[in-house]
């Protein structure tokens, strides 16, 4: 197109009638149009090209973001095991921390206790065991029957039995005890 113009401007040229002659004119014109249209076509081109350009943006968008989601959700899964984990280090060391106040605060009331002349649990089994034994050392001594043989012998003999075995236990309780200087 540039061709026939140059062209038709060498010929109007060598004329004498120069480039303002009509056909040259027309040339112009038409040379005009064909560049409007050329304009009009790139523009529905890059506008047809734009809605398929805006939709591969969208389909690319949407990929990146299930994307990003799956990092996502599978860092806040890591930091949630983590925070169980640690969670847990932290309840076994508060625990094993309560056992060791637990122990001390123990030792101390047992230590307390001691000063106030309070006899362990352990001295009062010990010393149960020895009234028992020295009971049963003073029955065998005095020929009498220990509790438990008397209370064989009672529910054998029936009512009758527990009858003589009340009176006698009420006549040891109704006496008085010796008069101490």
């Amino acid at each position: 197109m540039v061709k026939k113009l140059k062209a038709m401007a060498d010929k109007k040229a060598a004329s004498p009638a120069g480039l303002l002659d009509n056909a040259l004119a027309q040339s112009i014109k038409d040379s005009a149009q064909q560049i409007w249209l050329a304009g009009m076509g790139a523009f529905a081109k890059a506008q047809a090209e734009g809605t398929q350009a805006f939709d591969k943006l969208i389909k690319d968008g949407v990929s990146l973001q299930k994307k990003t989601q799956g990092l996502a959700e599978e860092k806040i899964s890591e930091v949630t095991g983590k925070m169980t984990a640690m969670a847990g280090e932290v309840t076994a060391k508060a625990g094993q921390h309560w056992d060791k106040l637990e122990s001390i605060f123990e030792q101390r009331t047992a230590k307390a206790m001691g000063r106030l002349g309070v006899p362990s649990a352990k001295e009062m089994a010990t010393l149960n065991q020895r009234i028992d034994e020295l009971s049963a050392t003073v029955a065998k001594l005095a020929g009498k029957k220990t509790p438990a043989k008397r209370a064989t012998r009672a529910a054998a003999k029936g009512d009758a039995g527990k009858a003589a075995t009340t009176r006698t236990a009420t006549k040891k309780t109704s006496r008085k005890p010796a008069a101490r200087a």
